[in-house]
């Protein structure tokens, strides 16, 4: 019996070569055109800011870019799952814009309201959102005022509100001695509100009267605190334009201080804000400077 040929029973595999197609020259095809178009969308869609004016911005690009990706892949019959993904990606970011445009439609507000946020809270960025949530804090409600009526009288209504003029003029006295007006778009009581922690209580200094017909928008102290502790953004927001309102009535009343002599009184002093009537005339006669 002769032995077994291993040599003649050796077989040997050959392993097969993946062979690419080479990419010789560009595609003539518009399909090349429609997949740029779709990375340019792109581009300018991740380019979006903040805010749902920015949300709307960034998913509108979004959803015309993957359209243009959808038109692309549909060309190439081998790049099925980029078409699956594409379909995916356009019903998701369609629907985002559709969602955030019926919440645009829905944020809208009385004139009076409208006129509030253009000239107080738009120009410090707040969103619509966060400012429909201060008007739900004031219930939506609108406050008149009668000619020759009083908001608050001096020594006698409580401090348990924050509020702003909307229309109208208000006039400020103290002891029957006028002190300054507060016009529209200005708090009524930015220095009582700044002036008590929120668990004390106090009362008015100053009267306010009503010169004409006003308008005026309140917030109750405890919703409002409620909502600061909600919302740490809209404390924020209140504590800068509380804050710059009683800078501006502080400027107002320096600009009108003035003594006997025509002098005008810097209220920036704390020996003139704490001083008697008496004492800061005495004052003012040994602070004379003799001419020579």
């Amino acid at each position: 019996m002769e032995p077994p040929d291993f040599e003649a029973m050796n077989y040997t595999v050959e392993v097969a070569t993946v062979v690419y197609p080479l990419c010789e020259e560009w595609r003539d095809g518009s399909e090349g055109s429609v997949m740029h178009l779709s990375n340019i969308f792109l581009f300018f869609g991740f380019m979006g800011g903040s805010g749902l004016y920015g949300v709307l911005y960034l998913f509108t690009f979004l959803t015309l870019g993957f359209l243009c990706s959808i038109f692309w892949s549909w060309s190439d019959p081998c790049t099925t799952d980029s078409l699956l993904w594409s379909w995916a990606l356009f019903l998701v970011c369609l629907g985002q814009v559709v969602y955030v445009a019926y919440r645009l439609r829905r944020v809208s507000f009385e004139k009076d309201f409208q006129e509030l946020y253009n000239c107080m809270f738009k120009k410090l960025g707040v969103s619509l959102i966060h400012f429909g949530k201060i008007v739900a804090c004031c219930d939506g409600d609108i406050h008149s005022i009668d000619k020759d009526h009083c908001f608050a009288m001096e020594g006698k209504t409580a401090i348990d509100k924050l509020s702003v003029l909307v229309s109208g003029r208000i006039r400020v006295t103290v002891n029957g001695e006028f002190l300054h007006y507060i016009y529209p778009f200005q708090f009524l009581d930015s220095p009582e509100w700044d002036s008590l922690r929120p668990s004390e209580e106090g009362v008015f200094q100053v009267t306010l009267q009503a010169d004409n017909s006003c308008r005026y928008v309140a917030w109750r102290r405890k919703k409002l605190y409620l909502l600061f502790a909600k919302h740490r953004y809209i404390a924020k927001i209140f504590a800068l334009l509380v804050r710059n309102d009683i800078a501006e009535k502080l400027f107002s009343l320096n600009n009108e201080a003035f003594d006997k002599s025509g002098l005008r009184y810097d209220l920036r002093l704390p020996s003139y804000c704490h001083m008697p009537g008496t004492e800061l005339e005495k004052t003012d006669v040994s602070l004379q400077v003799p001419v020579q």
